[in-house]
């Protein structure tokens, strides 16, 4: 069985912060790895985690209020329903073998008035369109847009629909971890030349939507 590289487990993801809603009390997180993106919530809430690795599970178990070990699919039916006004999914439906049935499911969690917060690699990522336009490759690697775990892939786009198709309304839709933040001028030229050509979507690593159920509005 293919492993998560380790970086998924310990991550903060710092860079989600701007997508918690103004008031959540109940939160649940998918796949929340050692518990490390506790730290960005400031309100007082009980936390609960799923996460389907042991040795990140039982580290998070030590930061969260109660983590469920396991697949969501299997551990569905122990989540209490309507109880949660904060759900957390950050880079999870890429590895979900049936994407559309987890986003349904996750509606009978949520309580009334709440959000969910997730995001997606994106495939359309500047450097993932140059190696396959320019290097003519595809190639899987331990983490990244083309991680080895990953059974789907998606674009803001395909995100959006599949959002509408389950019936969550989305608030917010923004890009996150933009390509060439970190470097020097030449590198930032090089990206706005880039996305001049293949679009300004491509400049951002990752898409992340704050979203509520629609039957709810």
């Amino acid at each position: 069985m293919l492993k998560l590289h380790p970086t998924y487990y310990q991550s903060q993801r710092q860079e989600m912060r701007q997508f918690l809603p103004t008031n959540y009390s109940k939160v649940l997180e998918i796949g929340c790895g050692e518990g490390n993106f506790r730290n960005n919530l400031e309100k007082q809430h009980e936390y609960w985690g799923v996460e389907q690795n042991q040795d990140a599970a039982t580290k998070a178990s030590v930061l969260l209020d109660k983590v469920s070990v396991g697949n969501y699919e299997d551990i569905s039916n122990q989540l209490p329903k309507q109880y949660f006004d904060l759900i957390v999914c950050n880079d999870v439906l890429e590895h979900m073998e049936n994407h559309i049935e987890f986003l349904l499911d996750l509606k009978s969690k949520l309580s009334p008035g709440g959000s969910l917060i997730l995001s997606i690699p994106n495939v359309r990522y500047l450097s993932n369109i140059n190696e396959l336009l320019f290097s003519k490759d595809w190639r899987y690697r331990d983490a990244g847009v083309l991680d080895l775990t990953h059974l789907r892939f998606f674009t803001k786009k395909s995100l959006l629909r599949v959002m509408r198709q389950t019936g969550w309304k989305v608030d917010i839709i923004k890009g996150v971890n933009r390509y060439g933040s970190g470097g020097g001028g030449s590198r930032l030229v090089f990206s706005y030349i880039m996305q001049l050509i293949y679009g300004f979507d491509s400049a951002y690593l990752q898409y992340a939507v704050r979203a509520s159920d629609e039957s709810q509005q």
